[in-house]
């Protein structure tokens, strides 16, 4: 689903330039779920952004779903972005003032459904994330969980083939980030890869693979070994 192989990329400072990416490999599977650790200034935001085609790579090679990334003007980024990926943030990124369900129908708004067929699609997605009642509601009258649940539910909208999520519980309480998680849990279970960036231990120790990064590269890549529960 996607394959990275000696993927670099460097940002200019100045006169100099900081090398951010420093050849990474990385091969994501269809319907895996992984968490991207790393301490700030390790290369994950950079990684999901290239990932998420919101920027791209100097050299290697980017591969998604059998497709090669390369040389992409921003309208064909955001044709593919639209077909294969789902964003879901830490702030949220929701608009508002469009309620929870016009938040969720907006990715359909742009493949060209019409307002009756988004609106009810809309609703589906709402109900998926337990938020059908609340569909009418704006921003500012939901709760932080509230808000992830709508965005998860807006990533989710257009079918898509891999979730992306840059630190979604990062500014929920414990309580509310196991309720996220669990929500990415069972959207892996349906088959989606969900793609985790997070610096929370116990949120990657929820996931099935966790991979590390340092200074621009991979240091470790390890399946998650679950508790049996008794």
């Amino acid at each position: 689903m996607i394959k990275l192989h000696n993927l670099h990329k460097s940002y200019p400072i100045g006169k100099e330039s900081l090398h951010v990416l420093k050849g990474l490999d990385l091969h994501i599977k269809e319907g895996e779920f992984v968490s991207i650790m790393g301490s700030s200034g390790s290369g994950k935001s950079t990684l999901l952004n290239i990932v998420g085609l919101l920027d791209t790579h100097d050299s290697g090679d980017y591969i998604l779903n059998g497709q090669r990334i390369e040389n992409l003007n921003e309208k064909k980024a955001a044709i593919l972005r639209n077909k294969f990926l789902g964003f879901v943030f830490q702030s949220f990124n929701l608009i508002n003032y469009k309620t929870a369900l016009e938040n969720v129908s907006l990715p359909l708004y742009y493949q060209g459904i019409g307002r009756k067929e988004r609106q009810e699609i809309a609703l589906q997605y709402l109900d998926k994330v337990g938020l059908k009642d609340r569909a009418n509601h704006l921003p500012s009258e939901l709760s932080g969980g509230e808000k992830q649940r709508v965005a998860i539910a807006r990533a989710l909208v257009t079918n898509p083939k891999v979730v992306l999520a840059d630190e979604p519980t990062g500014a929920l309480d414990s309580t509310t980030s196991h309720a996220v998680m669990e929500l990415l849990k069972g959207i892996n279970r349906e088959g989606m890869t969900v793609f985790v960036i997070t610096h929370e231990e116990d949120i990657a120790a929820e996931t099935d693979r966790i991979v590390r990064l340092k200074d621009g590269v991979i240091i470790s890549d390890e399946r998650v070994i679950k508790k049996a529960t008794v």
